[in-house]
């Protein structure tokens, strides 16, 4: 997300910003983002019949969750303040998710001996989700506003997350299977973007012929 055609962060009005010396991280945090909601998102939308559903679990500790908070604390040294506030928003995103499945819902369904207790346990933990997503979808529209001004396949991964967050949220307010789905189904077009922004900037910072596009800003 910090990366222009050359590579180079965006100078500020008042100085010029030197090199920093290390690789652009963005396309680790975007790689780690896309594959913990590739994951989620196909339990969301019913890919995982034959499995647990959790396969995201791990996933949003390593990968979503402490690899792309890395690439945030890399997005500081690199003085790109969108970078550092993304990555490192969404990496503890995914470890804080992880960590409500691990000390909120496993708790609280083990707790339910009954039908009935367990059916309101699972209604209460819907109303959890919609919170969750409630709280990024609002950090997630201010910065797809900001990312108009960086290039198209980042205003893309916005758009497709606040997407998905939105239509995740009113899902698990409203507790209904099918819009949960298909905001699984949205999400995983979301993690596609990203993954292929990410691919594209690995192809910019590699130096080689081969440099997929990903568009100008919307607003230069």
């Amino acid at each position: 997300m910090s990366v222009s055609e050359d590579r180079t962060v965006q100078p500020s009005a008042t100085a010029p910003v030197p090199a920093s010396g290390i690789a652009d991280p963005a396309p680790l945090g975007l790689a780690g983002f896309a594959a913990t909601t590739f994951l989620l998102s196909a339990a969301n939308a019913g890919w995982m019949t034959k499995a647990t559903t959790l396969a995201f679990l791990g996933y949003a500790f390593a990968y979503g969750g402490l690899a792309q908070f890395l690439a945030g604390m890399w997005e500081f040294r690199n003085r790109n303040v969108f970078g550092a506030a993304a990555f490192g928003s969404y990496g503890a995103f995914w470890m804080g998710l992880g960590l409500w499945v691990l000390l909120v819902v496993n708790p609280a369904l083990a707790a339910a001996k009954t039908p009935i207790a367990a059916a309101a346990a699972g209604l209460a933990l819907t109303h959890d989700k919609g919170w969750i997503l409630l709280a990024f979808a609002i950090f997630n529209t201010y910065m797809l506003i900001l990312s108009t001004q960086i290039n198209l396949a980042v205003f893309l991964v916005f758009l497709t997350l606040e997407l998905t967050e939105i239509i995740l949220l009113i899902g698990n307010f409203a507790n209904n299977s099918g819009t949960i789905k298909f905001g699984g189904y949205v999400g995983l077009v979301t993690a596609v973007v990203a993954w292929y922004t990410s691919a594209a900037l690995v192809s910019r910072g590699m130096g080689g012929k081969l440099k997929f596009p990903v568009g100008g800003a919307l607003i230069s």
